[in-house]
């Protein structure tokens, strides 16, 4: 690993040179494992470390001449590029990496980021080794890796948060930065949500003009979010515990990576209930300086325990995150996002959290939250909650849900049936679920089926003398041309079922349509027998069923249609089963008939089956042979 190559070549160092040795390292954690590797070499030498989070008393006692005492390992983060000067360094060990925040714009969340050095801060750090004479610099990389360095690294305005930079200008009047002119210019993305959060936190209004409050919020010496919370903690009675909670969030975390995410455990850390680990004492120690600093009274441990969700919710109104439903580890941030935290956390299980500290990723991870709960919300935010009347298609249910739900952000803070709904809403509701459906879903009626089967027919085979409508599922897939008036207060499809469709849809046609659709097209055909016998419309040619009894002595066939064509019949048995299809009765009396007839005494002896079925007279039941 990085901290193993590193102490090898600071060994290498060591052996063959003389003067201290300078090790840059990216960050905390890799100084205290490359220590640990030197240490348990036995070297005869002092092993230092420098770094941001040291108290400066500690800084400088590095810096100090040592005058020619043991020879020294220091072990630095990017600090050590700076113009400073570290005694005794006759030799600098560079590991080629560094450490740095990178803020996402749409997001607002920030991460460590672990790179390269820029070539620029190789030869910075390279210096280091010749400030008071002749020196080494050991890399940790090959002569081709540098090539592809970068020349330098990239200026902090492109990575950081800029709502502080965003407030000032607007304090100048600048209400937009980009007309300014940077020697690299802030990114577009990163000013619009600096303006987004300032303009939540009503610093600036919908123009970017500063509003008062956030004239109040710029004379803080803070960022505004902390500014924030500062102003709204003095009508709470809470300016003490606010303080120590800006003095907390604006440090390292004094517990380091891994701790539990708890903001009330450093609360207490911080007012003496814990004792303090050695590695937290520097952090813990300038948080309590900076506290005494700036109230008269000290922070009360049990109301900033209890407030510290509170005052952290008028912080980071974007990142209160509420408990998804089944999953105990994961959230939904008020600002949209997804968070989660580690499952074992005794936090995970809170309905509501405030999280101060997020790690930006694929799925960003809470790493200080504060619990709070649904009262202090509606309390503390009640200008931010806006009532959410909907009424939608449900594909799931297959339903129409009308719902009334109160919201934080993106987080519903209730969710109950809108009972009262408008019968109009839940109609076009209804009718946007037979767009996704399908006309097709509808419980079509016989009669429904029939009259659009007779005005598809006529449309197909009329003269064009009358334009018939399009009733085809294409052509009536939109329920808002003819259904959707008629859908008011129904929510679920199998409703549709009490209306009339074919009343609905003959409602659309004139009373010429009417007449001809009656005339050319009739729902029956009338038997030689009076019977009425419906007309299936299926087919091109409309069709019957009748026994072949029924039709004796009818030698015309019969025909429908404008212009009109020959009806087809189908023959049934005594039976009811099918015996043949005809257009043309008198040809069928002629020719296939006698065959017919054949069959039929030798199927159905017992009935009469005339030799000249055209003189016979038709009957309904057969009259039985003597």
């Amino acid at each position: 690993g990085l901290e193993t190559a590193a102490a090898s070549l600071a060994l290498k160092a060591f052996e063959n040179t003389e003067g201290d040795i300078l090790v840059f390292l990216p960050g905390v954690g890799e100084i205290n494992r490359t220590r640990s590797f030197l240490e348990s070499a036995s070297l005869k030498a002092d092993i230092d470390v420098l770094h941001g989070s040291l108290p400066f008393r500690e800084q400088a006692k590095v810096l100090k001449s040592r005058d020619g005492r043991c020879r020294r390992i220091i072990l630095a983060t990017a600090i050590a590029e700076t113009s400073l000067t570290v005694p005794g360094v006759r030799v600098v060990v560079d590991c080629g990496l560094a450490r740095r925040a990178r803020t996402d714009a749409s997001s607002g969340l920030s991460r460590l980021v672990t790179g390269p050095v820029s070539r620029a801060q190789a030869d910075q750090r390279r210096g280091r080794a010749g400030r008071l004479g002749p020196g080494v610099c050991y890399r940790l990389w090959t002569k081709g890796e540098e090539g592809g360095l970068p020349a330098f690294a990239p200026a902090e305005i492109l990575e950081t948060d800029l709502a502080a930079l965003v407030l000032e200008l607007a304090l100048w009047g600048v209400h937009d930065p980009t007309d300014l002119s940077f020697v690299t210019p802030p990114p577009r993305a990163a000013i619009d949500a600096a303006r987004t959060l300032l303009i939540d936190l009503k610093a600036l209004d919908d123009h970017g003009q500063i509003t008062a409050h956030g004239r109040a919020l710029a004379a803080k010496p803070m960022h505004p979010r902390l500014a924030q919370m500062m102003l709204s903690s003095v009508a709470h009675g809470l300016m003490a515990e606010a303080t120590l909670i800006a003095a907390l969030l604006s440090e390292r975390d004094p517990l380091g990576h891994g701790a539990e995410a708890d903001l009330a455990t450093r609360i207490k850390l911080v007012l003496g209930d814990r004792s303090v680990p050695p590695t937290a004492r520097p952090t813990v120690d300038r948080i309590r300086a900076e506290v005494k600093r700036h109230t008269r009274h000290p922070p009360d441990a049990a109301h900033a325990v209890t407030s510290a969700g509170v005052l952290a919710s008028l912080a980071y109104p974007d990142r209160i995150a509420k408990r998804r439903k089944g999953d105990a580890a994961r959230f939904l941030l008020s600002g949209g996002r997804g968070a989660m935290m580690e499952a074992t956390d005794p936090l995970s299980t809170q309905p509501y959290l405030v999280a101060t500290d997020l790690e930006d990723g694929k799925e960003a991870r809470i790493r200080i939250a504060a619990p709070i709960s649904e009262a202090e919300l509606r309390q503390h935010h009640k200008d931010r909650i806006t009532a959410e009347e909907t009424v939608t298609w449900s594909a799931r249910h297959r339903r129409v849900e009308a719902r009334r739900c109160e919201k934080l952000g993106a987080l519903a803070l209730s969710d109950v049936a809108w009972r009262d709904a408008p019968p109009e809403m839940l109609g076009q509701a209804l009718a946007e679920g037979l767009r996704q459906t399908g006309i097709a879903a509808l419980p079509w009626s016989k009669s429904a089926v029939t009259l659009r089967n007779r005005v598809a027919w006529l449309r197909h085979r009329g003269d064009g003398s009358i334009a018939f409508p399009d009733w085809s599922d294409a052509a009536i897939a939109d329920p808002d041309t003819w259904l959707t008036p008629h859908l008011s207060g129904l929510t679920r499809i199998e409703q549709i079922a009490d209306l009339d469709l074919a009343t609905i849809l003959k409602s659309r046609l004139d009373w010429d349509m009417i007449k001809a659709i009656d005339h050319y097209a009739p729902t029956t055909f009338t038997t030689p027998l009076g019977r009425q016998v419906s007309i299936e419309y299926t087919s091109e040619n409309p069709s019957v069923s009748l026994k072949v009894q029924e039709v004796f002595g009818v030698t015309t066939h019969p025909k429908m249609g404008h212009p009109p064509i020959p009806l087809v019949i189908e023959l049934l048995s005594p039976a009811s089963r099918p015996v043949q299809k005809t257009a043309d009765l008198p040809g069928f009396w002629q020719s296939s008939y006698k065959d017919v007839r054949k069959d039929m005494r030798a199927r159905y002896p017992k009935h009469h089956w005339p030799e000249d079925p055209t003189i016979a007279a038709p009957m309904e039941r057969m009259r039985k042979r003597n």
